[in-house]
């Protein structure tokens, strides 16, 4: 017969993280039902998005933005929303005019 699980109640409070940078096993970007999408003609790299970015799913390489880690995003839509560049024409993903990263719905 299987063990019984804890309910809610019953389990401890709070959690033990065994090794440092764990998390990157998890891939939690099936959660999102958004995903941000990026202009990288439009863009001008100020990089507010990665500050503000609270999974680090915004990857920088030689200090320009390069791509999302979608494995590790959840859409929550901070970077959207961060994002200061107007586009001076329509997005390159979305077609609509507004900011450099728009979020879309995932499939």
């Amino acid at each position: 017969m299987a063990e019984k699980l804890l309910t809610w109640k019953e389990a401890r409070i709070a959690g033990i993280v065994t090794e440092a940078g764990s998390s990157v096993e998890y891939l939690t970007g099936a959660w999102r039902s958004e995903r941000p999408v990026h202009d990288m003609e439009q863009c001008t790299h100020c990089l507010i998005c990665w500050v503000y970015c609270p999974d680090a799913s915004i990857i920088v390489e030689d200090g320009r933005w390069v791509r999302f880690d979608y494995d590790h995003c959840k859409g929550c839509g901070i970077c959207a929303n961060v994002c200061p560049v107007n586009l001076k024409k329509p997005h390159a993903v979305t077609g609509q005019m507004g900011k450099v990263i728009q979020m879309v719905p995932e499939h």
